[in-house]
C-alpha cells in the first residue's frame, strides 16, 4: 500500500485470528456435576465437594438414591450445605463459592414404585432435582411420557434389556426432561466402558444429542474429571463438540430450571392474539377509509 508505514503489513499478517466460542462453552461457562453420591461419611462427601470446586465446577448436586428392591427406605430430608461446611469451597477461576443443590433418584423396577412421585410427601418437594432410573422398557416409556421428573438415568454398567424408541424419547424432549449418562464407570472398568459407549451411542441415534447431561457419580475425589476432560469423553459417547460441552453446562442449568418450575408452577396461562373483527356491510375501518378518501 502506498503511504503505509513499514512493518504494518507484517503486523497484521502475524496476528492470530479470533476463534469463535463454541455453543455451550462461553467465556463465562458455568460447569455443573449433578450426581455426587451422598456418602454416609461427612468427610468423604466434603472431600468430593472440595475436589469438584477445585476442578472448576460451579454447581454440584448431592444425590440421594432410593432403590425399592432393597429394604424399605424412607425419603429423608435433603442435607443442608451449612451442615457440611461453615463456609463453602471457592470455585477455581471464579472466586465464588460452589453452589450445592439436592437431588433424589428413584430406582424403579415395578409400576407401583412410581406412586411415590404422585404422593404429596413434603420431603420430595424439598429436593431441587427429581430423577428416575427405569429398569424396564415399559417404565422407561412411562417416565418419558407421564412422570413429573427432571432427569431420566440411562444404565451404563450393563447391556440394556430394551431398545430406545423414538416416540417416547421425543415426548420426553418436548416435556423438557433430560437424559443422564455417567462417565465414572467408563474409566473404572473396560467392560463397563464398552457398555457405556454402546448404550450412549444407541441413545444418540434417537435423540441426536439433544437433552443430554453427563455426570460423574464419583465415590472418591480421584474419580472426578475436569469439565473439559468430560466434554472430550462426550465425543466418545456420540455427542458433537458443542453438545458435549452443553452436557456439562447449559443443559445442567436447564435441568435446574425445570426443577424450579416443577416445584413452583401450579398452572400455565395460555394467551392467543385474536384477529381484529371485520365490520359488516362493507364499511372500511377508519384508518383504511382515510387512505381511500385521500
Amino acid at each position: 500500500m502506498p503511504g503505509a508505514e513499514p512493518g504494518l503489513r507484517r503486523t497484521r499478517s502475524t496476528a492470530a485470528p479470533r476463534q469463535p466460542v463454541p455453543r455451550g462453552c462461553s467465556m463465562a461457562a458455568v460447569f455443573a456435576d449433578l450426581n455426587v453420591p451422598g456418602a454416609p461419611e461427612r468427610k468423604s462427601l466434603q472431600s468430593l465437594l472440595e475436589a469438584a470446586a477445585h476442578l472448576g465446577y460451579s454447581t454440584v448436586a448431592i444425590n440421594h438414591v432410593i432403590d425399592f428392591k432393597e429394604k424399605k427406605q424412607e425419603i429423608v430430608k435433603p442435607i443442608s450445605p451449612s451442615e457440611l461446611f461453615p463456609s463453602l469451597p471457592i470455585v477455581q477461576g471464579k472466586s465464588k463459592p460452589i453452589k450445592i443443590v439436592t437431588r433424589l433418584t428413584l430406582v424403579v423396577s415395578d409400576p407401583s414404585h412410581c406412586n411415590v412421585l404422585r404422593s404429596t410427601s413434603t420431603n420430595i418437594r424439598l429436593y431441587d432435582i427429581i430423577a428416575v432410573f427405569p429398569k424396564t422398557e415399559k417404565l422407561f416409556h412411562v417416565a418419558c411420557t407421564n412422570l413429573d421428573v427432571d432427569l431420566i438415568c440411562i444404565n451404563v454398567t450393563e447391556k440394556l434389556p430394551f431398545y430406545f424408541r423414538r416416540p417416547p424419547v421425543n415426548m420426553a424432549i418436548d416435556r423438557g426432561i433430560y437424559f443422564e449418562l455417567l462417565y465414572t464407570p467408563a474409566i473404572k472398568d473396560s467392560t463397563m466402558r464398552r457398555y457405556t459407549i454402546s448404550n450412549a451411542l444407541s441413545l444418540m441415534q434417537i435423540c441426536k444429542g439433544k437433552n443430554i447431561i453427563i455426570s460423574s457419580a464419583a465415590e472418591r475425589p480421584l474419580e472426578l474429571r475436569g469439565p473439559y476432560d468430560v466434554a472430550n469423553l462426550g465425543l466418545l459417547f456420540g455427542l458433537s463438540e458443542s453438545d458435549a460441552k452443553a452436557a456439562i453446562s447449559t443443559n445442567c442449568r436447564a435441568v435446574l430450571l425445570h426443577g424450579e418450575t416443577r416445584k413452583t408452577a401450579f398452572g400455565v396461562v395460555y394467551t392467543k392474539k385474536t384477529p381484529r373483527a371485520v365490520e359488516e356491510e362493507g364499511v372500511l375501518p377508519v384508518r383504511k377509509k382515510a387512505k381511500t378518501e385521500v
